[in-house]
């Protein structure tokens, strides 16, 4: 991955994990191989779980500790009212960051095809 690339992940990893927890809970290693399921190959499991921390204690998640066949309880991530309304509100900025981008670059491609 791209340092770009990655830098541009950063931005919308947040709401990346709050549209997979939107499908249903689960803990932080079922979160990363969802992402990685979805093309997402690169992302670090640590980076997911920072970005857990970061969304509980924001108060979008719900926690339950549920007992684990191997090892300590793991933590199972619910979204929920708070994060919910955060998830709409990541889809909205997406939705008009992504029109201005085509919008962009299609006056781009335009101008070039004028220009050639």
């Amino acid at each position: 991955m791209g340092k770009q690339e990655t830098e541009m992940l950063k931005g919308v990893l947040e709401g990346v994990v709050l549209a997979v927890l939107a499908k249903r809970p689960a803990y932080g290693y079922e979160i990363t191989a969802s992402l990685r399921d979805r093309g997402f190959a690169d992302i670090a499991e640590g980076t997911v779980y920072a970005v857990l921390v970061r969304i509980e204690q924001r108060g979008m998640v719900d926690v339950e500790k549920v007992p684990s066949e191997k090892g300590p309880p793991r933590k199972v991530y619910t979204l929920n009212a708070q994060g919910r309304q955060s998830l709409e509100e990541f889809w909205r900025t997406w939705s008009f960051l992504a029109d201005r981008l085509t919008q962009l670059h299609t006056e781009d491609i335009n101008a070039e095809n004028e220009g050639a």
